[in-house]
């Protein structure tokens, strides 16, 4: 018997990265999934987004668990999407027990250089997308008096960081979001927290501007990531993350072994935030 047998969670961003691996892990343990993810692309962004592939990877790894993977294009800042999404889930599944909000961009540049088009992809994608998927589930788990939500912040929901102000902002907006939804969900018995990833190793960390930052400056690769991970937590031998980690961490939260605990940010960085500083 799996933790999550009978329920049905619905899943953004879950095409690769994190949200994959969200979609494996709760799978594995007895849940369907509705794994959403977008196939288009932003102008601002210097990586490129998943693709349809990638979608059908992510159905492929949910059904060798024996689970059902309903697949769903659509992007989350687009409300009359997000909201035919949610419609789909239910008329194949009739239920949605736990959503995991997990969309999300990332994008570089001085705050003093920074574009519109650049500021408002990540603050529609990662911040308003959030909402619009948590609005979008909403009504049917508190018509079925149940319910679990995790909301993908950052350490950057709870530190600041240099060259991506816009970023920085949606992760901190995404706890307020978080805190303010456990508060008005909790009567309906519905649990909503978040999850802090620190340096994951997914697309979303493998390009060139992550690798100059890590860098120190221009001429970063792939060696970069690794080796300026190393110091960005304090446990030793840990530097960027497998998405499991977060997964493990999402799998308990939308578990009965968490019944208790909600409006929480959990930190999943190797202990960088008790460091006196980072560099």
């Amino acid at each position: 018997m799996g933790q999550l047998d009978g329920k049905v969670a619905f899943i953004t961003g879950a095409a690769r990265g994190q949200g994959r691996a969200h979609a494996a892990t709760l799978a594995g343990h007895g849940a369907d999934i509705v794994a959403v993810d977008t196939t288009g692309s932003h102008d601002s962004m210097n990586y490129d987004l998943a693709t349809s592939e990638d979608l059908e990877g992510t159905v492929k790894e949910v059904e060798s668990t024996g689970r059902r993977c309903l697949a769903i294009t659509a992007d989350v800042r687009d409300t009359d999407a997000i909201g035919a999404a949610v419609r789909q889930a239910l008329d194949e599944f009739g239920r949605i027990d736990i959503l995991v909000a997990n969309a999300g961009i990332h994008s570089m540049a001085p705050l003093h250089e920074m574009g519109d088009d650049q500021w408002n992809d990540v603050i529609d994608t990662n911040l308003t997308g959030v909402f619009k998927t948590l609005r979008a589930v909403a009504p049917t788990m508190i018509e079925q008096k149940s319910g679990a939500v995790v909301l993908t912040s950052s350490i950057n929901g709870l530190e600041g960081g240099a060259n991506y102000i816009h970023y920085c902002a949606a992760k901190h907006g995404v706890l307020g979001v978080m805190r303010s939804a456990a508060l008005e969900l909790g009567p309906h018995r519905i649990r909503v927290n978040a999850v802090c990833p620190g340096v994951i190793d997914t697309p979303m960390t493998n390009y060139q501007d992550v690798y100059d930052m890590m860098n120190g400056g221009p001429g970063g690769d792939r060696s970069s990531l690794e080796e300026g991970a190393t110091g960005y937590g304090i446990l030793d031998g840990q530097g960027a993350l497998p998405a499991q980690v977060i997964s493990d961490a999402v799998l308990w939260l939308v578990s009965d072994q968490a019944y208790a605990v909600t409006g929480q940010a959990i930190p999943v960085d190797s202990g960088h935030l008790v460091q006196p500083g980072f560099s």
